[in-house]
């Protein structure tokens, strides 16, 4: 065995076990079944390619681009003997490699695909600086087309892409610049990098913060990445920054898709605080070709990762891709394109999804909740009749402090929630009325099947230029303990300070049931630990009650 295909091997088994150490650890070893699964599917994979005789593997392949710059791949071709095959092309997800995919790129071949995995330039052994999808990691696309169909009999008119998170974003991009891929699977991916890194202009502190570090210790990065990132968080040359942003979003070049009709298939999480469920609906929705988007429960890429760690067992997302590949590629007529293009998994359903049909769905309507001022000992309320005194009341709160509402631990609260219906958790009578406000509703007749977007309208008054605001959405027992639903945080730097001004926020997309008998609470205060604040100086947010301009909470409800 030579010495590259030894360090390769090598590589690959570190790439997996890493994998699994950090399922593992994010776990917490919390589930003996889960961990039980996640060791299965390691010692299945022991540093080499499963055998198969329907496949052949070429583990050497190096393609030099335009620039000099060497991208390493591998191939596995199947062996049935026919002229040409439909061919899926894998793309690494952030800090990591060509070696990613193994496990589904086997079952794949198996199945009669050629497929070529390959690592973008700056991770693994690729050479050059990390693009971040942008204009030269589009031409690495479209040379390892090239290599693709010189080198293996790939059928030119049968191209797919696919990848999780950053390879699924180039996914996206890369079937916009070149017109020979013929379909996309995109996982845990951002249709608006803008929405994804500063969405209701709100730096992700702790994502972009991840993303920039793990750059730094597992790939080559090109300055931009940090310089960027540190623009957002001290609020620098934003205009350059979007700029550079707006380049690497697919919904900059939808219209480009549209016109090719290229057959989409969407696959997010709803608590991934990453690429929130929000922008990849949105790209959903301006597009016009055959597409699909399922919502599952977790964090980032953590729903489509048990297929990767676990192939031989059936995974609701790469079943998904499969068939998406087998109707697009292979013209098999296998009925996703017939099912219900809108799917979500609400959450603690233990991985059954509802068909919403599509999005926006006809399944779903808003019901407006309108926000009335809190007492002295009692909370605000949320009405469905309006706010009805003439007069003016004003409830205000602090910077400065945080309170018991929060998102977790970040990161790792979200996949436990996931996995093994831990929630998170908060006591809404002891939320600090200095420093945050609750609204609630009465208890529940029936139960509330939220599927969707909430959206908040607020009348305030900020005592400074520069504020934050984290609203949160909780499901209210008889005792008082909410479950966090959902969250979103909103950010002004040009605030006209101590006048009234009406501000819009919407909610990431949720999907959850809030049972009869319970309440639904909005709280919220000035600080979340996944997002950098815009200041460090004190200032108050005074909300405004008047007949005459009204606040509200409109929910997405599911008809019963």
């Amino acid at each position: 065995m030579s010495t590259n295909r030894v360090e390769r091997q090598s590589r690959l088994l570190s790439t997996q076990f890493f994998a699994t150490l950090m399922a593992l650890l994010l776990i917490g070893l919390s589930s003996y079944g889960h961990a039980t699964n996640l060791l299965a599917g390691f010692t299945s994979i022991p540093g080499q390619f499963p055998e198969s005789d329907l496949y052949t593997v070429n583990d050497d392949i190096v393609v030099t681009s335009f620039d000099g710059v060497e991208l390493t791949a591998n191939v596995l071709v199947p062996t049935t003997g026919e002229e040409s095959y439909p061919a899926i092309i894998f793309i690494n997800s952030w800090s990591l490699d060509e070696y990613e995919y193994i496990p589904q790129a086997a079952k794949l071949a198996e199945q009669g695909y050629v497929v070529l995995s390959y690592a973008t330039r700056g991770f693994g052994e690729s050479t050059g600086e990390i693009n971040t999808a942008g204009p030269k990691d589009m031409i690495d696309f479209s040379r390892m087309i090239d290599w693709l169909l010189a080198n293996t009999p790939a059928d030119a008119e049968r191209i797919g892409v696919s990848g999780i998170s950053y390879g699924s974003g180039i996914s996206l991009l890369g079937a916009a610049h070149d017109s020979r891929v013929s379909a996309v699977v995109a996982m845990s991916t951002w249709g608006d990098l803008v929405e994804s890194l500063y969405a209701q202009e709100t730096p992700r502190l702790i994502w972009g913060g991840l993303l920039t570090l793990l750059g730094e210790l597992t790939g080559n990065p090109e300055e931009d990445i940090a310089k960027n990132y540190g623009n957002l968080i001290v609020h620098k040359n934003i205009p350059e920054t979007l700029e550079w942003a707006y380049g690497r979003s697919a919904v900059t070049y939808v219209d480009i898709l549209n016109a090719r009709n290229v057959p989409i298939y969407i696959a997010n999480n709803f608590g991934d605080n990453l690429f929130q469920p929000n922008q990849a609906l949105a790209l959903y929705e301006k597009l016009t070709t055959p597409k699909r988007i399922d919502l599952s429960q977790g964090m980032h890429a953590s729903a489509e990762l048990w297929g990767l760690i676990n192939a031989d067992k059936d995974h609701y997302l790469w079943t998904n891709t499969q068939r998406w590949f087998d109707r697009y590629l292979k013209g098999e007529q296998n009925g996703i394109d017939q099912e219900s293009a809108f799917n979500v998994e609400p959450k603690y359903a233990n991985d059954q999804y509802e068909q919403l049909e599509q999005w926006p769905s006809p399944l779903v309507q808003d019901q407006r909740l309108y926000l009335h001022s809190r007492g002295l000992f009692t909370n605000g309320g949320l009405k469905t009749e309006t706010y009805r005194p003439w007069w003016t009341q004003t409830d205000t709160i602090l910077s400065g402090l945080d309170t018991l509402a929060n998102t977790g631990v970040p990161m790792l609260s979200s996949l436990i929630e996931a996995e093994i219906d831990a929630p998170v958790l908060t006591s809404i009578p002891l939320i600090s009325r200095v420093n945050g406000i609750v609204f609630q509703t009465d208890r529940l007749d029936q139960t509330m099947k939220l599927r969707g977007i909430p959206k908040l309208k607020l009348n305030i008054q900020p005592s400074k230029s520069k504020y934050q605001m984290v609203a949160y959405l909780y499901d209210v027992d008889s005792v008082g303990i909410g479950r966090l639903i959902t969250h979103a945080p909103l950010t002004d730097y040009e605030a006209a300070e101590d006048r009234r001004q009406t501000v819009d926020l919407n909610l990431v997309a949720a999907a959850y049931d809030v049972p009869a008998g319970h309440r639904v609470a909005l709280v919220i205060d000035t600080f979340d630990l996944l997002y950098a604040p815009p200041t460090l100086e004190l200032y108050s947010l005074k909300f405004k009650f008047n007949k005459d301009y009204q606040s509200w909470l409109d929910l997405p409800i599911k008809n019963q």
